[in-house]
């Protein structure tokens, strides 16, 4: 992959990061929900997405990738229990990290490689 679209995936990644955090610190919308759980699902799902375009953007690094997300799950539940309107929620963070198994395919791949 040419480096001018890796230098572009590396700026959406980071944009998204920036974009999720703060939409995460503004009130909760109103939405319909369809099962019990699905705020977990929206979480699982919203960090395969994160996963997958950081991946994107550097093959080479799915710990780094999986740690440093981990990271961002944490610091932006603590951020909502400061927040009048959300509550950090360590459930939510561990959908994040269920989401991020997304990357375990890739890691176990390039393990078998070299």
């Amino acid at each position: 992959m040419p480096s001018s679209v890796r230098q572009l995936l590396r700026f959406v990644f980071v944009v998204a990061l920036l974009a999720v955090f703060w939409l995460a610190l503004l009130p909760a919308p109103d939405v319909v929900k369809l099962v019990s759980w699905q705020d977990k699902l929206e979480h699982a799902v919203l960090f395969a997405g994160l996963a997958v375009l950081a991946l994107a953007a550097w093959p080479q690094r799915p710990l780094a990738i999986a740690l440093g997300l981990l990271a961002y799950g944490a610091a932006m539940e603590v951020a909502q229990s400061y927040t009048a309107h959300r509550f950090g929620d360590p459930w939510d963070w561990l959908a994040d990290a269920v989401g991020l198994l997304v990357l375990l395919p890739f890691a176990l791949r390039r393990r078998r490689l070299h």
